[in-house]
């Protein structure tokens, strides 16, 4: 019995930070953003679905992290890998994993290095979709229902994955089953031209699945395949008497502009509802820098305003900032 077919895609939204331009800050804003919506009464699961493991090595100490990726392989393995692995090596369908809470309503998807192995499969598995052929569909959406089995026991509200710095299978397949994606971006001519790259992604990837969805027999577990965009964070930035530092605030208005020629224009002409036209509703929010604040948030594994020792001033300001962040995404999702 296919008990795929039976399998309806739980109100949770999820979203995810991305950009495949490295080091804007994915994992720190993901956890930030998690803790906030937690405050607020939310249920979130993060999806640490990067090959690197950086969200799990955030959240969990070295040693365990390590024990569970010995283990992965086997009967009692619990990340990513345990429950994709079945796929991969086509002896049936996903395993059932469990998260961990983190910290309170905030539940942790172990990632796994062997999550390579998966991606290396997914290029395949995708031409097999426009074959219409069984393996192709269950191999694209394996990551999605997971995800969906795990939000429909915890009655989670929100979901965020967090990726790697590129535009691989992996990657598309998790834009693919967001309802939501945000834009992380340093404030530099880098993060710039990396908008062109990341808006012509999108359209291939909606346009190409529009059409595999069009060839799927009918009662297949499908990605929804609407990522809608929810705004971008411009992050890092420096701070002097209370505005961002000369250099960096001349690429904001250029960065915004950006945004909207190489993002939400493409977005815009496959449907209006993939991004909103006003571009007051493009900037989700402001990160500044919180220099030590950020190494001490990783080292203890908590959000930046959670940290033990530290500035006073820079956690309340933490606060503030995620908190008005996260009062953004439930007013907008």
């Amino acid at each position: 019995m296919d008990t795929r077919r039976e399998a309806v895609r739980h109100r949770s939204r999820r979203l995810v930070v991305f950009n495949h331009k490295g080091g804007v800050g994915k994992t720190t804003l993901t956890v930030n953003i998690a803790a906030a919506l937690a405050d607020a009464g939310k249920k979130v699961l993060l999806v640490d679905s990067d090959s690197q493991c950086n969200l799990s090595s955030y959240l969990v100490e070295a040693s365990v992290l390590d024990d569970l990726l010995d283990r992965s392989d086997s009967e009692t393995g619990q990340t990513l890998w345990s429950a994709l692995k079945p796929i991969v090596e086509a002896t049936g369908d996903v395993k059932h994993i469990q998260p961990v809470e983190r910290f309170a309503n905030v539940f942790l998807l172990y990632g796994d290095l062997r999550l390579a192995d998966f991606e290396q499969e997914l290029g395949q598995m995708w031409i097999e979709t426009l074959q219409r052929k069984p393996k192709g569909y269950r191999g694209t959406t394996a990551l999605s229902y997971v995800v969906n089995q795990v939000s429909a026991e915890y009655d989670i509200d929100f979901v965020f994955y967090d990726c790697g710095p590129n535009i691989g299978p992996l990657n598309r397949v998790i834009l693919l089953d967001c309802d939501n994606f945000i834009v992380p971006a340093a404030l530099d001519e880098f993060s710039v031209r990396a908008l062109k790259t990341l808006g012509l992604s999108l359209d291939t990837w909606i346009r190409t699945w529009n059409t595999i969805v069009d060839l799927a027999p009918d009662g297949v577990y499908l990605l929804p395949g609407k990522p809608k965009f929810l705004g971008y964070i411009a992050q890092r930035f420096r701070v002097y008497a209370g505005q961002i530092s000369a250099g960096q605030a001349d690429y904001s208005p250029k960065f915004e502009r950006h945004v909207y020629s190489d993002v939400v224009a493409l977005l815009r002409r496959i449907d209006p509802n993939l991004a909103s036209e006003s571009m007051a509703d493009n900037m989700l929010g402001q990160v500044r820098d919180f220099s030590s604040l950020a190494a001490k948030s990783q080292a203890q594994g908590v959000a930046l305003q959670k940290v033990q020792g530290g500035s006073a001033q820079l956690k309340a300001a933490a606060k503030e900032c995620f908190s008005e962040m996260a009062r953004k995404i439930i007013e907008r999702c």
